[in-house]
């Protein structure tokens, strides 16, 4: 793939990552908590409508995307390899899988890498193949 290629690939995966991680996180600062605290102090108001407005957007952009181009199936298979590849490295030693902090930031990780790779599976399948995905 040429330079262009990687970096396009490389956004994608840094919006899907910004997109996961601004939604939910395990350091309590996300939009999950904020409005969680809010809502427990009375204190929600628009700007908390307002940006969880933005992150539906987002979440809407990568799932339809990632459906359209993936489909079930293929949805099924990059959750298999991302899943098979953690616990592969997790049982190697080479991931923490020893909390649940861990495990969530790399659930995350994978999620977000899931996106992308359905945000941006167009853009490698023409590059391998040549060819254009159809759209039903």
């Amino acid at each position: 793939m040429a330079q262009g290629s990687s970096f396009v690939i490389g956004g994608r995966f840094v919006l899907a990552l910004v997109v996961v991680l601004a939604t939910f996180n395990p350091t309590s600062h996300s939009f999950f908590h904020w409005l969680w605290d809010s809502l427990a102090n009375d204190t929600a108001g628009p700007v908390h409508a307002f940006v969880g407005v933005v992150l539906a957007i987002g979440w809407a952009i990568l799932l339809i995307a990632t459906l359209r181009s993936l489909g079930v199936l293929g949805l099924i298979l990059a959750c298999a390899f991302f899943g098979t590849l953690v616990w592969w490295l997790a049982e190697a030693g080479v991931l923490p899988a020893d909390s649940a902090n861990a495990v969530a930031w790399i659930a995350l990780v994978c999620l977000a890498a899931v996106l992308s790779l359905g945000v941006a599976w167009g853009h490698v399948w023409r590059r391998v193949t040549g060819r254009v995905i159809d759209e039903d």
